[in-house]
């Protein structure tokens, strides 16, 4: 059995979720953020039996796409001086997956 724990941004989760939803997989749901932008990201938790992982990867793989997107950053030139906001093109999306190992699966 493995564990599948998928991190990705809030605009993917709805459809990735009704998706693993459909196919017959268990989530669990967890709201976290991002580090560098400061999103909203979920990180969905996904028990499976070893023979369906590659099934719940395509579907991740299918729903979750990397897009560009416009931010505003803050940078400070000199110090003393003011922060100046400039626009930056940053990748959004994706997801982040990793795979770990289930010694013990128990559901009461």
């Amino acid at each position: 059995m493995k564990l599948v724990v998928a991190i990705v941004q809030d605009q993917d989760v709805y459809n990735l979720n009704a998706d693993l939803t459909e196919a017959g997989f268990r989530i669990t749901k967890l709201a976290s953020t991002g580090g560098f932008l400061k999103t909203g990201n979920s990180t969905l938790l996904i028990g499976t039996e070893d023979e369906n992982v590659d099934k719940c990867l395509e579907i991740i793989e299918n729903d979750c796409k990397s897009r560009e997107t416009t931010t505003s950053m803050l940078s400070v030139s000199m110090p003393g001086t003011n922060y100046i906001s400039y626009p930056v093109e940053v990748m959004v999306g994706g997801a982040t997956v990793f795979l770990l190992e289930v010694d013990k699966y128990l559901r009461f």
